[in-house]
């Protein structure tokens, strides 16, 4: 059991109603590694109690009043200082006074918005928690407890697939297609490589998906790419006329949903990146952006009015273009 502030005379512990039934899920701290935390969705109520322990039952403890607190908020690294909530409800559990004995207080926030999932990226970070607070005249006693909040989606109705053309004049000629544009985090992309024209000697062919994690705005505009998965098509040269099938599976690799201008603060976009090595190390790529979305394992009714919030994020994609110098955005081809 934790608590701030050096000499202390009470802990408080943070203890959710349905503790022992919630699903738990892992979740990546702010240091890369994996902890696990109770799972809420939009719309769902938290509830629970605050338990206050006097260290000393012979000493009463004198303060300015108690509450709980749920709060959403974003939060920059390199903007530290300044946390932007996007969510903040407040319940006052006593007035002040002083304690001579352990404490427990009841709380319930019934139907939270939770607009947007828990989000730890390499810029930013988005989390939901709930925070107990003693106040005192001189140090209060604190105690926060972080949970995780997944957004749920319905099936797009819109969900064309997408085909593409990459070329060089006179050397390649490529078309490839993915059934879909728009996929959930354990779906499976599933394509064709057509090889039209082939003139130059490629050696190596891959699809990368790669994450574009965006924050800030203004002169304060950040680009992290992380590559998630690499995935070979083929090793050794095609022949005109070859058509290569694709079969990526999603859900051993680690994604969330796209996140579109979340909050006015940062997006996180994913992107399909075929890349062509020739003999001579030339690398040739496409970029096609691609939608992500959570599929619910059970489709519940205080979900619908989300999921409907959620599918109208939703925008389509398509795209067909001619080769352009790599380090563009989205929907990029290439030579290096």
């Amino acid at each position: 059991m934790s608590f701030f502030g050096f000499g202390q005379s009470a802990e408080l512990e943070l203890v959710l109603s349905d503790a022992e039934s919630r699903r738990r899920v892992e979740h990546k701290t702010e240091e890369g590694k994996k902890e696990k935390y109770f799972l809420f969705y939009d719309g769902e109520t938290v509830s629970g109690r605050v338990v206050l322990t006097l260290k000393n039952p012979n000493k009463r403890l004198e303060h300015q009043g108690i509450k709980v607190e749920f709060i959403g908020q974003i939060e920059l690294y390199y903007d530290r200082g300044n946390h932007h909530e996007f969510v903040s409800l407040v319940k006052d559990l006593a007035r002040p006074g002083e304690f001579t004995q352990s404490q427990t207080f009841d709380f319930e926030f019934t139907h939270v918005e939770k607009p947007y999932e828990s989000y730890t990226g390499q810029n930013v970070k988005l989390r939901y928690f709930l925070r107990a607070t003693v106040s005192r005249r001189l140090n209060d006693v604190v105690k926060e407890m972080d949970i995780v909040v997944h957004t749920l989606s319905t099936y797009p109705e819109l969900n064309s697939s997408i085909k593409m053309e990459v070329g060089i004049e006179d050397c390649l000629h490529i078309e490839f297609e993915y059934n879909k544009s728009k996929y959930h985090l354990k779906d499976v992309i599933v394509g064709k490589i057509y090889f039209l024209l082939v003139r130059i000697k490629i050696k190596h062919m891959e699809i990368d998906i790669i994450k574009r994690e965006t924050t800030g705005t203004g002169p304060n505009v950040y680009h992290e790419n992380d590559t998630i998965a690499k995935y070979e098509i083929m090793d050794g040269a095609p022949v005109r006329g070859e058509s290569i099938p694709i079969r990526l599976f999603l859900a051993g690799y680690e994604l969330t949903p796209t996140m579109r201008d979340i909050n006015k603060k940062f997006s996180v976009r994913y992107y399909l990146n075929l890349v062509l090595i020739d003999e001579e190390e030339r690398r040739y790529f496409k970029q096609q952006e691609v939608v992500l979305w959570r599929k619910g394992d059970i489709v519940r009714k205080s979900m619908s009015h989300q999921a409907a919030i959620a599918s109208q994020r939703f925008e389509g994609t398509s795209s067909h273009g001619e080769a352009k110098p790599p380090g563009q955005p989205a929907d990029n081809n290439g030579r290096q």
